[in-house]
Order: C-alpha cells, then structure tokens, then sequence
C-alpha cells in the first residue's frame, strides 16, 4: 500500500458512510494532480519522502476529513460562546459563595478547624469549578448542534449584549451592582431610573440563565455533587450555645428539609431554563416567581415555627421580637441567636416584597425592570 492510500484510508475513516466513497474520489483526483504536477518539475517520478511531503501540504487527515463532515467543527461557536462565558462565571462565583458559607457553617458547628476549613475549601473550589466548566462545556456542545436554537440565540435584544462587556475582575460588575441600588455606576454617573431590586443593566433573559445557573449550582452542591455534601450526620459535631445543641438542631433541621430542598432548587432551576429558552414572558415569569416565594414563604414560617432550630433563636412575639432587637443593639452582644432571628426576619420581608412585586407584574403583564 503507498503512501497515499494509507492517507486515503486514514481519511475515509473519519467521514460518514453517506457520501465517503465520493469525497475520497475527489480527494484522490486531487492528489494525484499534484502529484503530477510535481513529477512535471522535477522531470523524474516522486521519492517516497516527496510524495509524502505533497500529502503534509494537503493536510492532516483529520483537518481534511473535517473540511467535508457535516456540523459545526467546534464545541462551543462564537455565537455561544459568550453566554457559556457568562454562565461560567455565574456559576463559579455562586460556588465561591456557597463553598465560604459552608466551610463558615463548618467551623462554626465543630466540623473541622479553621485551618482545615479553608484548606477543602480551596481544594474544593478547584475541583468543583473544572466540574462546573465541563458541565457547561457538555451543555454547549448539545447547543451547538440542536436544529432549534434557543431563544437566548435567537431572539436577542440590544440590550443583551452589554452583559459581555464585563470581564472576571471588571469595574463593569461593579458598574452593574450600582445599577441594582440606583446608585453611581463605575463611570462616575448615575442612573435615576434603576431601583432597589430592579438590576437595569441586566435583560430578562439574561437574568432567567444567570438565575437557572445559580440555582442548578446549588442542587449540584447540596447533593455532593460539588463541594461537602449536606446531609444529616455529615455536618455536625457537638456546639452548645445558650444551653443549646446547635450542631444536633442543625442535623435534625437538616434531616427534614434535605428532600424538599432538593426539590425546590431543582424545580427552579429547570423553570429559569425554560423561560430563558422561552424569551423569558412575563406572565410566566410572574407566575413562578409568585409560586416560589409562596413557598419560600411556607418554609421561612415553617423554620420559624415548628423547625427544630425554632427552640434556639425563635421568639413567640412581636414583642419579644422587638425586645430582642433592642437589647441586641442596645448592648452590642451579636449573639448566635439574635443574629439568625434577625437574618430570618429579613429574608422573609424580602420575599413578601418578592411576592408582591410578581404579583403585580402577573396582573398587569408588565415589567419595569425590562
């Protein structure tokens, strides 16, 4: 077998059956002339070693095959590839938070030291985010190559495009964030019509992909997948606090929402997909907003209530509420206690305002923030 043949075969391997006896033909043919054309010059037949120099300037058999495949040649295209970037990102910093939140929760219940801590904690992060790039670099392949692009694709508005601008380390972000507030951008002005809660810099459908990111990244962690896994007698460790067990109410508490949890960040995630994919409707972003600050809602008043955390931080009143506040400020003791009473309090508020706000925009099926 000559040379050429073997770069024929290696050639016919790497194409489809449909079409591969022609490409090979005409590949042939266009081997040959410049075989002959080179025999022309020389005034004598090929060397092996010139025969095989004609076949380096054809190219590779695999870049050659390439040439006549059908599909795009690339994981992730130039189209794409700037919202894999910005998932990528989303979801590496939501690891970030979640990775220092649970090695904070870690110390704090007697898991491991703080040396320990932070230890995994960097070990996980490094870990986690190449899973988290792979993930993302599997789902953009599958992208690439749907017959339907999705509406993100698509369906883009102007406005879209400002969200790659902002580099890993960009006073963009910082930029974005003031934005959020009303408050002064990175440039030095400000924005009178941005308000607290309303991200003006950022397009509905961009915030149902960073939203569905987010979310698919804290399934990922709360399942080990990524990260310490949360599950009862995982994290725990004797930690007395005001003649409380913390770190059993904490694995009691665990014990009963672990499967609910795991649901509710699953349903979430797969919803901001899906309206992403979708354009983003108001309508039926409202609707689900509606429906997950509801239950966001059901369970704040659940750990609130009846939790097996309720017994160390609780208070039955409203007077007992503001009686605890006032002392707390009053004497400065940032108590264990004091503090998750308060930051319960003040998720709950959020969702009320939360709930209220798509309430309105399912009414009306109209949206400031776009």
């Amino acid at each position: 077998m000559t040379l050429t043949e073997k770069y024929l075969k290696a050639v016919a391997a790497q194409l489809p059956a449909a079409g591969r006896e022609d490409v090979i033909a005409e590949l042939r043919d266009a081997l040959m002339s410049r075989m002959e054309d080179r025999e022309a010059e020389l005034g004598r037949p090929l060397t092996e070693a010139e025969e095989e120099a004609v076949l380096r300037e054809m190219g590779h058999p695999l870049a050659v095959a390439a040439r006549f495949g059908a599909g795009p040649h690339h994981v992730v295209g130039p189209e794409l590839y700037p919202w894999w970037l910005f998932g990528v990102k989303t979801a590496l910093t939501v690891l970030a938070i979640i990775t220092v939140i649970g090695a904070v929760v870690r110390v704090l219940v007697g898991d491991v030291d703080g040396a320990q801590a932070f230890g995994q904690a960097i070990h996980g992060l490094l870990w986690s985010g190449m899973m988290i790039v792979g993930f993302a670099t599997v789902a953009g392949f599958i992208i690439e190559r749907m017959k339907d692009k999705p509406a993100f694709l698509t369906e883009w508005r102007a406005r879209d495009l400002g969200l790659f601008e902002m580099g890993l380390f960009s006073t963009a972000w910082v930029g974005k964030a003031a934005d959020m507030v009303g408050g002064e951008r990175a440039d030095g002005t400000r924005d009178p019509v941005a308000s607290w809660g309303q991200p003006a810099g950022m397009s509905p459908t961009a915030r149902a992909v960073a939203s569905g990111v987010a979310w698919g990244v804290f399934v990922l962690w709360w399942t080990g997948v990524i990260g310490q896994e949360i599950r009862p007698g995982v994290i725990g460790g004797e930690l007395m606090v005001d003649g409380a067990d913390w770190g059993l109410l904490l694995n009691e508490t665990i014990a009963w929402i672990w499967w609910p949890m795991l649901a509710f960040g699953a349903a979430r995630a797969a919803f901001h997909l899906m309206r992403a994919a979708m354009g983003s409707p108001v309508r039926l972003t409202a609707f689900g907003d509606v429906a997950f600050s509801a239950a966001s809602l059901g369970f704040i008043g659940w750990f609130w209530l009846y939790s097996p955390m309720a017994s160390a931080f609780a208070v039955d009143t409203v007077q007992g509420f503001t009686d605890r506040v006032r002392i707390t400020f009053e004497t400065g003791d940032m108590a264990a206690p004091s503090i998750l009473m308060l930051m319960t309090a003040f998720v709950f508020l959020a969702e009320v305002f939360t709930l209220l706000g798509a309430a309105g925009r399912l009414v009306t099926g109209a949206d400031r923030r776009r």
